[in-house]
């Protein structure tokens, strides 16, 4: 299907990647974008790493009129906008629940006027909670979790109420979604509501659950953005990454050009209709690993802190079985790690990354919501 796409959000981090990826293969593109402070700084200008042949429509997703005209003649739509980082949602709840939330409404009520074709919203790994776990006779929990007590005493790994270890495993689209935080509540709301609707109103509907999201034009200066994009700006700054708990967290990290693909894919594939996808690498690495990578390959000779503190909301292990994606869009992602580290610390070399991980530490811990 060629036409022309809708982005809301298009001017982001992976908003603006989809939007080459769509334009390098044929469609039109329109992007509607806020370009908030917290991501785009305080005098925010169209981004120089926005396509010059995408359209950029300003404003808020939450004005119908701005909606109207965004949507005029538009085939298909890919919704990102979201307000982005757990920690943040536990305090700005009205605001989370408003963008993400209410703003999804508003959007699909305006969407179901016009005559939209497709529409794909991104989804997010945090509506998982905890990923899946294997009891030691090979049996699945699903519902794993940690108490407070044990995250006092540190004892970081899984286990089932009468001290049984559980080992984690790839986490399938059919695990039960747990909500530990705002943010996760509200990309749960999102894809649930578009999926509703779109059945609904017959239009076909996919939901992308995106692991962790890294490459170029991440926002170097959000402290609440990807853990790849905080540890680099502290790096840039001479500063050692820091890492909550023991380091030993399990993740999976894809490249936002192997993002963009899927994105494009699930536009373009007819029986990816109705369905929920996992879009991983299919890698999975410690959260102490990638610091540590990273630092190597930035030439930084320094090693991560480990703070031993926790924050309330994070999980221990989640990464993806990606088999759905690879079946049914033709999902293989394309980028390793090493690689992919590669490209970032390559665009790293001409940014300036204002480092803020100390005033989102400092505000979490006044909330009570580090440990």
């Amino acid at each position: 299907m060629k036409g022309t796409v809708l982005i809301t959000g298009g001017a982001g981090f992976i908003g603006s990647h989809v939007a080459s990826e769509l334009l390098k293969s044929g469609y039109h593109v329109r992007v509607v974008d806020s370009l908030v402070t917290q991501v785009h700084g305080d005098n925010p200008d169209r981004p120089s790493y926005l396509h010059r042949d995408a359209e950029l429509i300003l404003g808020d997703l939450r004005n119908p009129d701005l909606l109207d005209e965004a949507l005029e003649g538009v085939d298909a739509v890919y919704h990102f906008v979201a307000l982005v980082g757990v920690g943040q949602s536990m305090y700005q709840i009205a605001e989370y629940t408003s963008v993400n939330n209410l703003g999804t409404a508003i959007l699909l009520e305006r969407l179901v006027k016009n005559n939209v074709k497709k529409l794909i919203v991104a989804s997010s790994m945090s509506v998982y909670g905890e990923g899946l776990y294997l009891t030691p006779d090979g049996q699945p929990y699903p519902n794993a979790n940690r108490t407070t007590t044990q995250l006092k005493a540190h004892e970081w790994e899984m286990q089932t109420p009468d001290g049984l270890p559980l080992t984690p495993v790839p986490t399938p689209e059919t695990k039960q979604p747990s909500l530990a935080s705002v943010y996760a509540l509200s990309k749960f709301d999102q894809e649930q509501m578009c999926l509703m609707v779109g059945r609904a109103y017959g239009v076909p509907t996919v939901a992308l659950r995106f692991f962790n999201v890294y490459g170029p034009h991440q926002a170097l200066s959000n402290p609440y953005t990807g853990v790849l994009a905080i540890f680099a700006s502290r790096l840039l700054n001479g500063q050692r990454p820091i890492i909550f708990e023991d380091g030993r967290q399990l993740r999976d990290f894809v490249s936002v050009f192997d993002i963009a693909r899927a994105c494009r894919l699930a536009l373009e594939v007819d029986d990816a209709r109705d369905q929920i996808f996992n879009i991983g690498s299919g890698e999975t690495v410690t959260v102490e690993q990638v610091a540590s990578r990273l630092a190597r390959i930035l030439g930084k000779r320094v090693d991560p802190e480990i703070s031993g503190n926790y924050r309330v909301g994070d999980i221990r292990h989640c990464f993806p079985d990606i088999a759905r994606a690879k079946e049914v869009l033709g999902y293989k992602p394309q980028v390793k790690l090493e690689a992919g580290m590669r490209d970032l610390a390559e665009w790293l070399e001409q940014q300036t990354a204002h480092d803020r991980f100390n005033e989102m530490r400092a505000e979490l811990t006044s909330r009570g919501l580090v440990v």
